[in-house]
């Protein structure tokens, strides 16, 4: 047998090594446009900041490599430019020389991956621009800031490359400014977790603009659709990726709306003898039971792996996808799987939230961290939907739980009751999953009401009934304006002090103690109680960017963010 593959980074070079191991007498040759193979695209942001010491380091294998260790011809410089269907043959063009010449194959699979966004703004072409897809790409980026030893730098789109570009050049010593269209960064986040990111990114010193776009260029200077101007002096676009599925389309391939290859179970394409995987197809969401598009090197892998199975008459099972990520934003650590509550809502599916911010580890020992976690369940069933965590701790431990838990459609009570590993260095003894494992079983079984922390501006500029239940030196440090303190610890003696013809919203630092406040006032007989989830640390965190972005007038005396 003879397979030929275009594209050799993750899905090309791990469905090439599969069908090696599969079939040591076959025949496999793996195209690649690029200079390179089998590189380490998660890693090329990092070369900025020369955590990455060399550009060549982020090159893992090679066509000499490849040839001895696994018997693979990988032929680079060759961009493949169509396929002819009926005689099973692609016409192929080495770029270093100009020849073209034709390749057959028995099976052949396409993993051409994504192409890089760049919209045609006004003045772009005299802008210098680049883009972040490939060792080439980020090699002329670094040596064109050092060789014309730029300042300023702007990144235009807030993604994951984005957003680590702009980290990265920060630590290298850069002025950054990160232009985004949306209201946020980072959309695998929910709006009210992202803004502790959003933070992150202000307090390190990115100028962090969000919900305005980019409209024209005049040199590499972005001029916003607010009129504001951002300098700059190289602009790195990063506004997205489409699938790169000119060969599919050419070769009457069936793809969906947005371009992308159509797959069946197996990744075949709709020719029986064409295979697709990686980022430019697309892909069965395992949660909303709806096909989506997932540009993530884990997932191209698996369905590079599978693909080379079923050619060889292996059983697939394909379970569908939930979309688990996680990225370093300067000291913090964040994580999410499966839906946002934002996604639950577009797709009117019946919902509900346990934010907790518990400690990392053991409160008491060194480097314990506020870990921000959001669990997303359905209602009424208990099914896990999604979660996100956020911290200076271990939040993807969190999260690889959680993605756990999805693939075998757990429930809240499930998470509740898992038993996970503990040590005082490593986590609590309830560690984050079953403490809002927990928290979503109160909420499911009516034990108390709660409101979130983006409805409390709403709430103090209404002038509602706020009870603030910590200790009296902690409200004196910052609390809300409109806060009424009745600590915890003497609330039993002060429910003369509470009304019960309207509605009353109590807090504390993280939401634990005025959880109990609560449910010791719905023991006494006030049925008017709200816990806010979040409570006075999530607040700070929520408010904090658009207080500061905005010039808006605070809701606290000061803020709290530890």
């Amino acid at each position: 047998m003879k397979y030929v593959i275009v594209g050799g980074v993750a899905g090309g070079a791990s469905s090439a090594a599969r069908l090696r191991r599969l079939d040591e007498k076959a025949e496999i040759i793996m195209f690649e446009k690029g200079p390179h193979v089998s590189f380490s695209n998660c890693c090329l942001p990092y070369r900025l900041s020369e955590k990455i010491g060399k550009t060549e380091s982020l090159v893992l294998m090679n066509p000499v490599q490849f040839a001895k260790q696994y018997n693979i011809q990988a032929r680079t410089s060759s961009e493949v430019l169509s396929i002819d269907r009926d005689l099973k043959k692609v016409k192929v063009r080495n770029l270093e020389n100009g020849q073209e010449y034709e390749e057959t194959y028995d099976k052949l699979i396409l993993s051409p991956g994504g192409n890089a966004i760049v919209p045609p703004i006004k003045g772009i072409e005299n802008a210098n621009t680049f883009i972040v897809k490939n060792v080439v790409d980020i090699a002329k980026l670094y040596h064109f800031l050092k060789e014309n030893n730029v300042k300023k730098v702007s990144v235009l789109g807030g993604g994951f490359i984005g957003v680590e570009v702009a980290e990265n050049l920060i630590e290298a010593g850069y002025e950054v400014s990160l232009v985004e269209a949306m209201p946020q960064i980072l959309r695998t986040y929910d709006y009210d977790m992202v803004q502790i990111l959003h933070k992150e990114m202000l307090d390190k010193g990115v100028q962090l603009i969000v919900g305005d776009k980019t409209v024209e260029f005049k040199d590499s200077n972005m001029i916003l659709a607010s009129g504001k101007v951002v300098e700059g002096e190289a602009v790195v676009m990063a506004v997205g990726v489409a699938p790169d599925s000119f060969l599919a389309k050419q070769a009457g391939l069936d793809l969906n709306a947005r371009g992308a290859i159509k797959v069946d179970a197996n990744y075949r394409t709709s020719d029986p003898d064409i295979y697709a995987v990686g980022d430019a197809i697309e892909v069965y969401n395992a949660l909303t039971h709806k096909p989506f598009q997932l540009a993530l090197a884990g997932p191209a892998q698996k369905q590079a792996r599978a693909a080379a199975d079923h050619i060889y008459g292996r059983p697939v099972r394909n379970s569908g996808y939930i979309g688990s990520s996680c990225i370093k934003v300067f000291d913090y650590n964040a994580a999410s799987t499966g839906l946002t509550a934002a996604q639950c809502e577009a797709e009117g599916i019946s919902y509900d939230i346990a934010y907790v911010i518990p400690q990392d580890k053991v409160g008491i020992m060194p480097e314990s961290y506020p870990l921000h976690y959001k669990l997303i369940y359905e209602v009424p069933t208990g099914k896990v939907l999604g979660a996100q965590a956020i911290s200076k701790g271990d939040a993807a431990k969190r999260i690889d739980i959680v993605a756990t838990l999805l693939k075998f459609g757990g429930t809240v009570d499930d998470l509740r009751d898992l038993e996970l590993c503990y040590a005082p260095p490593f986590s609590t003894a309830k560690d984050a999953g079953n403490y809002a494992g927990l928290v979503a079983g109160n909420l499911l079984q009516k034990t108390y009401r709660q409101v979130r922390v983006d409805e409390v501006r709403g709430l103090v500029e209404s002038n509602a009934y706020i009870i603030d239940v910590r200790e009296e030196h902690e409200f004196a440090k910052g609390h809300l304006k409109t806060a009424v303190n009745i600590p915890l610890s003497q609330i039993r003696n002060r429910l003369d002090e509470i009304p019960t013809d309207r509605p009353v919203y109590l807090h504390c630092r993280s939401a634990q103690r005025s959880y109990n406040a609560t449910l010791a006032l719905q023991g006494h007989g006030f049925q008017n109680i709200y816990n806010i989830s979040g409570s006075f640390l999530g607040i700070c965190l929520y408010e904090y960017y658009n207080d500061v972005v905005q010039n808006r007038e605070p809701i606290v005396t000061a803020y709290n963010f530890n």
